[in-house]
């Protein structure tokens, strides 16, 4: 293909994928497959390699720019960024309209009422209906530039579409994290010894903030625009004109925005909400009410703080307030030093919360939190609850500050910080007991080794009577030594040593998730053994080639090649080795009946785990996703399914039980 013809197909290639992300994103209304979208983007990005000089900043392909900053600039917004007021009753929200009338009269007055999502604030700048910057809301006179973070979320058009533009207008809205996506991150985080996000605002705030938009790109992160900042032309009479107009520009919106033309309209849209909330993908905690007309709006004016003509009204908060007992700190399985709150046993949205988790210590210092401290805790459906505030108006005078311990409460070995940005403290002595016992559980979870019966208390004697020292050591276990455990007679022993003898041939993939190397999930494993095949291989790999693969970013890679230089390492790789561990992935199945087929998995699945479904899906030549869409081909579901089963209702796709699915790929049921 010559020159000139490269260029056309270039620009061409641009257009089709922006329609599309304008059909799935704007729309929710897809026409093609993943895969079809993906061949599309792999073209192009071929050609654009090709043929660099036509490569522009506004390419679908340039929304991971793999740049890694060493900080945030700040950016001014052109229009301040304002914050709401809130109102928790309806005869509040009655009050904030008699002020509207106090000052408009008897003019008819429109409402738009929106879900308030419970994410991160953003401000998009285009010019000329190209992206040109965005940023976070900060003191609402400037913000941290997050361009790069945000151009790698999808429902943001870089280059708008249609004509007609403002040169300069900004677009306000909200990043959030969906459910779903949350769950699984605070999972893959779990695994490999992690601090968990406390809820999606916070996985989603922390996610926009990272320095590396390669890691932010894989987080999930979505938006919907709900305001209009700076303007250069009067184009817009009210504001569900302008949310029409940004939708057709290829901005999202959400959905569920009504115009209301009564105040009654907009109590029965926050009452219905109240009640449907938790059918929703994503979490909100309120409805936002705006004065449709923009005229009123510049007639109503604002504070110094918010403005008069939009409020927030709060939905019922799962929280309650109880006393900090103390402050204890936990050893994760790679040496993170966690802390924890020990609190005064409370009730909070039908559950007794006893701790909750402090994430890391600049958390404590963030709250200015002491041991003796009466504070505000939240826990929003199966969100692990939070310390949201110190009610420091109640202190004593007895409380005492925490400080941070300089030893390992399990080994007493120093804990340090491996980098001065790092926000954990670690325990770096390889033979600290509690990193092993939790190593080992994890070693022989469902999802790694599958070690049937070896769960918390029984590797907690194991490794407090010594018999076990690393991983390997399992495979030398005896009946004898067995016999020693509490609770363990003939049968248990039996099948103990069974589970143990059925792991040595466990796929390639769980061993090396087993090992727990920092930052390598679930997924990240399958990677690994599909591209390197054997654990030789994989043992001789660099940082720069691991960086070549494109699930694996700079702090992944880092962290396996430097797992497999540590001698420590390769001397257990050669004990598992010898005690027969399969160490190379086996062929995968290149034809079946599911070849090229898309599932879905919801709900809790009795007879495999979701991992090991998952993984003969794969296995299998066929995909998993997390999210149904009308490409969905079965949804397999198992108890209690979510809002997928729903949904998969709604789009007409295929819902099958998991007795249905093992039938499909024909494997027989575990007796």
């Amino acid at each position: 293909m010559d020159k000139e013809k490269s260029k056309q197909r270039i620009e061409k290639l641009k257009e089709e994928i922006r329609h599309h992300d304008y059909l799935y994103y704007g729309l929710g209304e897809p026409e093609i497959s993943d895969k079809e979208y993906d061949l599309l983007m792999k073209d192009l990005l071929k050609l654009e390699n090709q043929f660099p000089e036509f490569k522009s900043d506004d390419s679908p392909t340039q929304r991971v720019s793999g740049v890694v900053l060493e900080k945030f600039n700040t950016i001014e917004h052109k229009a301040k960024m304002f914050s709401l007021d809130n109102t928790y009753s309806i005869e509040e929200l009655k009050d904030w309209e008699n002020r509207l009338r106090k000052n408009l009269g008897n003019e008819r007055i429109e409402f738009i009422a929106e879900l308030k999502i419970d994410g991160v604030s953003a401000n998009l700048l285009y010019e000329n209906g190209k992206l040109k910057t965005g940023a976070t809301r900060g003191d609402g006179e400037r913000g941290e530039d997050v361009t790069q973070n945000l151009k790698t979320i999808r429902a943001i058009p870089l280059l708008l579409r249609g004509a007609d533009f403002p040169e300069l207008i900004e677009i306000r809205g909200e990043v959030y994290m969906q459910i779903s996506d949350f769950k699984d991150l605070n999972k893959e985080k779990e695994k490999v010894g992690e601090a968990l996000f406390a809820n999606p605002r916070n996985a989603a705030s922390g996610s926009l903030k990272l320095l590396d938009s390669r890691i932010v790109a894989k987080r999930s992160l979505s938006f919907f625009a709900h305001s209009i900042g700076y303007c250069s032309k009067d184009k817009f009479a009210e504001q569900w004109k302008f949310l029409q107009t940004i939708r057709q520009w290829g901005i999202r919106i959400n959905p569920e925005t009504k115009k209301c033309s009564s105040l009654d309209e907009v109590i029965e849209y926050c009452q219905d909400w109240q009640k449907r909330r938790q059918t929703l993908v994503y979490q909100i905690d309120g409805v936002v009410i705006k004065v449709n007309s923009f005229k009123q709006q510049e007639m109503l004016g604002a504070t110094l703080k918010s403005p008069r003509w939009a409020v927030a009204y709060k939905f019922p908060a799962h929280q309650a307030t109880t006393k900090v007992l103390d402050i204890k700190v936990n050893v994760g399985r790679t040496g993170a030093i966690m802390p924890v709150a020990i609190l005064e046993p409370v009730e909070c949205a039908g559950v007794i919360i006893r701790n909750s988790t402090l994430h890391n210590f600049d958390e404590i210092n963030r709250l200015g939190l002491k041991i003796g401290d009466k504070v505000l805790i939240e826990r929003a459906g199966e969100v692990i609850p939070k310390v949201v505030k110190v009610i420091s108006s109640l202190r004593s005078g007895k409380e005492k500050a925490f400080t941070i311990p300089k030893l390992c409460p399990s080994c007493k070995q120093p804990i340090i910080k491996e980098k001065e940005e790092d926000v954990f403290y670690y325990c770096i002595n390889p033979s600290c007991p509690a990193q092993l016992a939790r190593g080992l559980e994890h070693f022989a979870s469902r999802d790694a080794l599958d070690i049937e019966s070896m769960g918390e208390s029984v590797v907690k004697q194991l490794v407090d009577k010594k018999l076990i020292r690393s991983f390997a050591d399992i495979y030398k276990l005896t009946q004898s030594d067995l016999s020693k455990l509490e609770l363990f007679r003939e049968k248990k022993i039996r099948n103990l040593l069974n589970a143990i003898k059925a792991s040595r041939s466990r796929p390639f993939y769980r061993l090396i998730y087993g090992l727990g190397i920092r930052h390598v999930g679930e997924k990240a494993a399958m990677t690994l053994a599909m591209n390197f095949k054997n654990i030789n291989n994989l043992m001789k790999t660099t940082k720069e080639e691991l960086e070549h693969i494109h699930e694996i970013g700079p702090v992944m890679a880092d962290s396996i090649a430097g797992f497999f230089r540590r001698n420590q390492a390769k001397q257990l790789i050669e004990k598992l080795k010898q005690a027969g561990l399969n160490m190379k992935e086996e062929t995968l199945i290149k034809k079946s009946k599911i070849t090229g087929k898309r599932f879905v998995f919801t709900g809790t699945l009795s007879i495999l785990g979701r991992s090991e479904a998952e993984a003969l899906v794969r296995q299998l030549g066929a995909s998993v996703s997390s999210s149904v869409s009308s490409n969905t081909d079965y949804v397999v579901a198992g108890e209690n399914p979510g809002s997928k089963f729903e949904k998969a209702k709604k789009l007409s796709v295929t819902i099958i039980d998991e007795k249905d699915f093992l039938a499909l790929i024909e494997k027989k049921e575990k007796k």
